[in-house]
């Protein structure tokens, strides 16, 4: 029998070092096998990245910790492609992994701002990564932004959930969809189908799978 897939998940850290720094030093007290990061890792553009938030990341490398991340619609994309190039991490944004038999894929980006993602896009990038790991049993998936309607979406007015999103919980029946971008929903849990549908934030969520 394989042992359960520990992970930690976090999401919109915006360039707080200190948050990172205790998440790492949690990902290692709890002997976490993986770190998700939901996106919103950085304050803003590749300048920002570069000046401002280099230690960002290193504190679950020089630990040894496994990383899949997203970018959410602060970091950019090639924010994204910089941070996995520097640190030998993963970025699932229309991509998938594989750990202990569990399938994680993922679309990062949102709905919204200036590199805001189409619905279709949105969906097209599940579609991607999905299709990599259809075949396994057990799956996660991992997007910055959260599904339209429900509980999830009466913590903010102003932030829209995605339609994108939905369509893929209801064609590809994820066990549980990880998600950040609204902060004040930090914490809350939702369903949609049969998915559990979980709001992490800098605080960090521990599951076992």
């Amino acid at each position: 029998m394989m042992n359960k897939l520990k992970v930690l998940a976090a999401g919109d850290l915006h360039g707080d070092t200190k948050s990172t720094e205790k998440l790492a030093k949690r990902a290692t007290e709890e002997k976490v096998d993986l770190v998700i990061l939901c996106g919103d890792l950085t304050t803003g553009d590749l300048k920002d990245f570069e000046k401002f938030n280099k230690n960002l990341i290193s504190p679950f490398v020089k630990r040894g910790h496994k990383v899949l991340f997203i970018p959410g619609n602060h970091d950019g994309f090639a924010t994204a492609d910089f941070i996995a190039q520097v640190y030998g991490i993963s970025n699932i944004h229309g991509y998938a992994a594989e750990y202990k038999g569990i399938g994680i894929f993922g679309c990062g980006g949102a709905n919204v701002g200036i590199e805001g993602l189409a619905e279709e896009e949105i969906f097209s990038n599940l579609e991607k990564g999905f299709k990599r790991i259809s075949q396994l049993d057990k799956k996660i998936m991992v997007t910055h932004v959260h599904p339209s309607g429900g509980k999830i979406e009466k913590f903010s007015q102003f932030v829209p959930g995605s339609s994108g999103v939905n369509e893929a919980i209801k064609k590809f029946k994820p066990n549980i969809l990880l998600c950040s971008h609204v902060h004040e929903a930090e914490g809350i849990e939702d369903t949609v189908g049969k998915t559990k549908v979980i709001v992490v934030g800098k605080t960090g969520k521990i599951l076992e799978l």
